[in-house]
């Protein structure tokens, strides 16, 4: 077979191949970087130890059927077990707690009926009409991405976290504040978008809270 006739049907497959291996990069937004800085690795190990707290703040959710704030009047931390009570006069909520560990969830409600399901996320919709990722929150909280599953993170140019992409949920962090002086600051503003749904959450309080036993 001639050289030339030989090049000619290599060049299909070369051009298949160049196609093939194309992968289409989102440009990041303005001023940052997808690069950690330095301290990062030493950061995210001391967030992920810091996993007994108590925090007191606001929550404010809007979607297009329904939009409201609550008071956080405490978010009690210890591992992977939460306690969460909100108050807030939004579709009757009154004083609604939350308990569980990722995969579970116990929903009580004002008048004292309790709910539970595997499906967390699924359960406080169907309870409040609002969609929180819990499971994936109490990672967000501290300014760490949830295990287990892809994300991408984005850094500002005083090398503080901005962005995690993760879960098809965008969380900014609006805010940092040192709340503890033996931890890293830690988020005092997120908004947390998907689609056409925002949430988002005010710390005015981060405290340790010693185990129970």
């Amino acid at each position: 077979m001639a050289p030339v006739f030989r090049l000619w049907l290599a060049l299909p497959l070369i051009a298949l191949l160049v196609a093939c291996t194309t992968i289409q990069v989102e440009p990041l937004p303005e001023g940052m970087t997808d690069q950690p800085p330095a301290n990062w690795a030493a950061r995210t190990r001391s967030l992920s130890q810091f996993d007994h707290w108590r925090l007191m703040g606001k929550l404010a959710v809007r979607q297009p059927s329904d939009s409201g704030t609550a008071i956080i009047n405490h978010w009690i931390q210890q591992g992977e077990a939460y306690d969460l009570a909100l108050s807030s006069s939004f579709l009757g909520m009154g004083s609604t707690t939350l308990k569980g560990v990722p995969g579970f969830i116990e929903l009580t409600l004002p008048d004292g009926e309790t709910y539970r399901s595997g499906d967390p996320e699924a359960l406080v919709q169907a309870a409040t009409g609002w969609q929180l990722p819990l499971d994936n929150l109490i990672w967000w909280i501290r300014g760490l991405p949830a295990p287990g599953g892809d994300f991408r993170l984005l850094f500002d140019a005083s090398e503080q976290l901005a962005i995690i992409r993760q879960a098809g949920w965008e969380i900014r962090y609006d805010r940092w504040q040192t709340f503890l002086p033996d931890q890293p600051s830690l988020p005092a503003r997120i908004t947390a978008l998907k689609d056409d749904k925002r949430v988002r959450l005010v710390v005015s309080q981060w405290d340790r809270h010693e185990v129970t036993p």
